[in-house]
C-alpha cells in the first residue's frame, strides 16, 4: 500500500481483535487502515492477499513526526505521539476514530508508550527520563523523573508487577510498578563487546495465547548490532542468545510467542547498499525463515492477529507478507493430527481427527516438540522432564493410543520415519531406532518382536563419523553430545537410504537399514527441508529463503575441475515455496505450494496452479489431498471437514473428461501415453 504524497513512515501497530493498522509517518501523518475481510468462500481458495481497504482513515491532530502507535485491544483505544511530544488518544465510535484525549508536557519527546496486559494502564517515557503511569480514564497514577538518564524504551511483565526501562546507552533498569529501582538487567547478549549499543526493540510476551512450554522463553531484547537475548524472565542468568548478523531496527513477537520477528538490514556481499530482510526465529534461537523485503530502509513491523500476516513500514510503502507456520501436524491413515497451545494449559493439545469418521480424539501433551507421521504411526516427539536434558520419542498409533515411547539423550531437532525405522537427529547427532519389522504386525507382536530383537533395534551415529555399515553404531551417548564445526540442519530417509543435511550445504547419504556411509554431494544453499521421491532417485531441497531446488543423486557429472561426480543438481528452482510432497506411486511427480497456490509438476513440467493455502497431506493416485491448518487452528476443538480439500491432477481430470466425450476407445490413446492404474 502506497503512502499518498511519498510521506516516510515511522512506526506501524496491527491491532490484534479488530484488525485495525494504524500507520504513522512525516509531517503529521496518521492513518488507520483495515483490510478487507474473507468470505468463507476464499478462505477455502486460500490465504491471498485482500488488495481492497475496508477502512482508510487519516486522522488529523498531529503536526511534527509521528514516531509512536500503540493500541489497547481490550479498550478500544488507539494511542500516539510525535517528535513535540504531543500525545494523542482516539476511540473508536461506530466504525471510525475520533480525538479523545491530549497531552503534551512541552518539555520532551516520548520515546515508547507501553499499555499492560489488562488495558487498564499505560507506562510512558520520555527522553529527559520522565516517567508518567496512567489509567485507561486518563488520570495520572504517578510520574517520576529518573534523573540523568535518557529512556527509549518501555515493556510492562504480564503480571503487571514489574517495569523495564530501556536506556539510550544501552542499559536495561528493571523497576517495580510504583517506580522503584530494582536491578539492572544482565545482558548476555554483550558479553565481550566494547562501545555503545542502542535497544532496537524489547517485546515482552504475555502469555495470552499460552506457552509452547512451560518456562518458555518470552522476554526478547535486541540491540541495533544485532545481538539478541531471549529470556524466560527479567532475572534469567541464562538466555537465549543470538547473534542476528543484522543492523536491526525493530523486533515482535507473533500472537503466541512461538516466533520472533526481527526486522533491519544486511550488508549485501555484492553491492554497497543494504538489503532490508526479516529474520524468524523460535523462543529457543532456532533460524526459521529469511524473508528478503524491497525498498531502501525498513523503519517498523507488526503482526497480524493470528499471525498468518506481517506488516512492514518501507520508505512511504506498507508491505504485507504471508506467514506459512511450520504447524506441528501430520497425517497417518485418515487422520489429520495437529497440536496447538490454550492459555490455560501448560501443555500442548494434540488432537487425532479421523476425518473418514469425523471422530476426534484428544491427547495433551508436555513439552512437544513435533509430530512425525508415516503409514498408519505418529510419532511425537517431547521433553521429558524440565529438570533434566532427557527426550521421549512416543510411537502412537492413528487414534493416539502409545504403543512404545523411547527415552533418547539427543535434542530431537530433526524426525523423520520410515516404514520400519524412526531417526531422530540433533545439530551434532542422529539416532536410529528399528520400531518395526517389515511385515504387519499385531500390536501385541510388536512388543514380543521387540523383545526377542533388542540388539540393534537402537543406535547413535555422531555427524563427523564415518561408520561403515558393520555393526558399529551403538547407542553410545557420550560422543553424540560432542560439538560439530558444521551442524545438521534436515534430515529425511526412505526404505533405502538416510539423508542428512548439514548447514555448509553438504549432504551425506548413508545406507539403510545397515547405515553406512555411501556418498557426500555439495549444495549451495542451507537446507531446511529435504523430501525423498518414492523410488529414492532425487530429493527436493526447500532452503531457508524458501527456494526449491533439486538433486538427482545416481547420476555421474563432470564438474568444473574435469573430475567425475555423482549427483546432479537439476536447473528447476522455484522461489516462496513453503511445502511440497512427492507423490508416493510415481518418481516424477510431485505437488508444491507457492506462495498462495498449489502446482502439480511432471517431469518437472508445471500443470496450471490451483489457488490454496493448505497443506499437503497425502499425494496418490493422482490424487492429493490437502488440509486447510489456519482455519482449522482458529477453531480447533471443532475441526471441520470443508477444510479438508481433494484435487485431482490433471491427467485423471482429462481421462474423465474424454472418457464422457468421447468413449473408452478414443481415450486409451491418451491413457496409453500418460499410464497409471488408476486411470485404467
Amino acid at each position: 500500500i502506497a503512502i499518498p504524497g511519498n510521506i516516510r513512515l515511522k512506526c506501524i501497530s496491527w491491532n490484534k481483535d479488530q484488525g485495525f493498522i494504524a500507520c504513522g509517518g512525516e509531517d503529521g501523518l496518521l492513518k488507520v487502515l483495515k483490510l478487507e475481510t474473507q468470505t468463507d468462500e476464499a478462505k477455502i481458495k486460500g490465504l491471498a492477499a485482500p488488495s481492497n481497504l475496508s477502512v482508510n482513515q487519516t486522522l488529523e491532530g498531529h503536526s511534527g513526526s509521528v514516531q509512536v502507535v500503540t493500541w489497547n485491544e481490550q479498550y478500544q483505544k488507539l494511542t500516539t505521539s510525535d517528535q513535540n511530544g504531543l500525545i494523542i488518544v482516539w476511540m473508536l465510535y461506530k466504525g471510525a476514530w475520533y480525538e479523545e484525549m491530549i497531552n503534551n508536557r512541552n518539555k520532551s519527546v516520548v520515546r515508547s508508550m507501553s499499555w499492560n496486559a489488562d488495558g487498564q494502564k499505560i507506562c510512558i517515557v520520555y527522553e529527559d527520563g520522565a516517567v508518567i503511569v496512567g489509567s485507561v480514564d486518563g488520570n495520572r497514577i504517578w510520574g517520576k523523573d529518573l534523573k540523568g538518564t535518557h529512556l527509549c524504551h518501555v515493556a510492562w511483565s504480564s503480571d503487571s508487577k514489574v517495569l523495564l526501562f530501556g536506556m539510550a546507552n544501552g542499559e536495561i533498569h528493571i523497576y517495580d510498578n510504583q517506580g522503584n529501582f530494582i536491578v539492572k538487567m544482565k545482558l548476555s547478549c554483550l558479553v565481550n563487546l566494547t562501545g555503545a549499543f542502542s535497544i532496537a526493540g524489547i517485546h515482552w510476551y504475555h502469555g495470552t495465547e499460552g506457552y509452547i512450554e512451560p518456562d518458555c522463553p518470552c522476554l526478547a531484547v535486541c540491540y541495533d548490532n544485532g545481538r539478541c537475548q531471549i529470556m524466560r524472565d527479567e532475572n534469567d542468568h541464562n538466555p537465549v542468545l543470538i547473534d542476528t548478523g543484522m543492523n536491526v531496527v525493530c523486533i515482535q513477537w507473533n500472537h503466541c510467542g512461538s516466533v520472533l520477528a526481527v526486522a533491519g538490514s544486511l550488508k549485501a556481499t555484492s553491492q554497497d547498499k543494504d538489503v532490508n530482510i526479516v529474520q524468524f526465529y523460535t523462543p529457543f534461537g532456532e533460524h526459521l525463515r529469511t524473508l528478503k523485503v524491497p525498498g531502501k530502509q525498513i523503519s517498523a513491523l507488526s503482526w497480524e492477529g493470528s499471525g498468518l500476516k506481517i506488516a512492514l513500514a518501507v520508505d512511504s510503502y506498507i508491505y504485507f507478507a504471508n506467514i506459512r507456520p511450520d504447524y506441528k501436524w501430520g497425517y497417518c491413515s485418515n487422520t489429520v493430527v495437529y497440536a496447538y497451545t490454550r492459555p490455560d494449559r501448560p501443555e500442548y493439545c494434540v488432537v487425532f481427527w479421523d476425518t473418514k469418521n469425523n471422530e476426534k480424539y484428544v491427547k495433551y501433551v508436555k513439552s512437544l516438540i513435533s509430530i512425525t507421521t508415516y503409514g498408519d504411526f505418529c510419532v511425537l516427539a517431547t521433553k521429558a522432564d524440565e529438570n533434566q536434558p532427557q527426550y521421549v520419542l512416543v510411537l502412537c498409533n492413528s487414534i493416539g493410543t502409545p504403543l512404545d515411547p523411547k527415552y533418547i539423550d539427543i535434542g530431537p531437532l530433526f524426525v523423520t520415519m520410515t516404514k520400519t525405522h524412526v531417526i531422530a537427529a540433533s545439530k551434532e547427532a542422529f539416532y536410529i531406532w528399528q520400531y518395526r519389522v517389515a511385515k504387519k504386525l499385531t500390536a501385541m507382536e510388536i512388543n514380543q518382536v521387540a523383545r526377542t530383537r533388542k540388539e540393534g533395534r537402537e543406535r547413535i551415529y555422531h555427524i563427523d563419523d564415518t561408520p561403515s555399515g558393520s555393526a558399529d553404531g551403538r547407542l553410545d551417548y557420550s560422543r553424540a553430545i560432542e560439538g560439530t564445526r558444521d551442524p545438521i540442519c534436515a534430515i529425511t530417509a526412505s526404505d533405502k537410504i538416510l539423508l542428512v543435511g548439514r548447514e555448509s550445504g553438504t549432504i551425506q547419504r548413508y545406507s539403510l537399514p545397515s547405515v553406512g556411509i555411501v556418498q557426500k554431494y555439495t549444495l549451495n544453499c542451507r537446507a531446511y527441508q529435504l523430501s525423498l521421491n518414492c523410488n529414492s532417485s532425487r530429493v527436493a531441497i526447500i532452503d531457508l529463503s524458501g527456494v526449491l531446488t533439486f538433486l538427482d543423486l545416481d547420476t555421474r557429472v563432470v564438474d568444473s575441475t574435469g573430475q567425475q561426480v555423482i549427483g546432479e543438481q537439476l536447473k528447476l528452482e522455484r522461489k516462496d515455496v513453503w511445502d511440497m510432497k512427492w507423490a508416493k506411486d510415481n518418481p516424477d511427480l510431485f505437488a508444491m505450494m507457492e506462495k498462495t497456490r498449489m502446482y502439480v509438476f511432471r517431469n518437472l513440467d508445471p500443470e496450471e496452479p490451483i489457488q490454496t493455502s493448505g497443506y499437503i497431506c497425502n499425494f496418490e493416485d493422482l490424487e492429493i489431498k490437502s488440509v486447510l491448518l489456519d482455519e482449522i487452528l482458529k477453531n480447533p476443538e471443532h475441526p471441520n471437514k470443508d477444510y479438508i480439500i481433494n484435487f485431482e491432477i490433471r491427467s485423471l481430470r482429462d481421462s474423465r473428461a474424454l472418457i464422457e466425450k468421447v468413449g473408452i476407445e478414443e481415450s486409451s490413446q491418451f491413457i496409453e501415453d500418460n499410464p497409471h492404474p488408476r486411470l485404467w
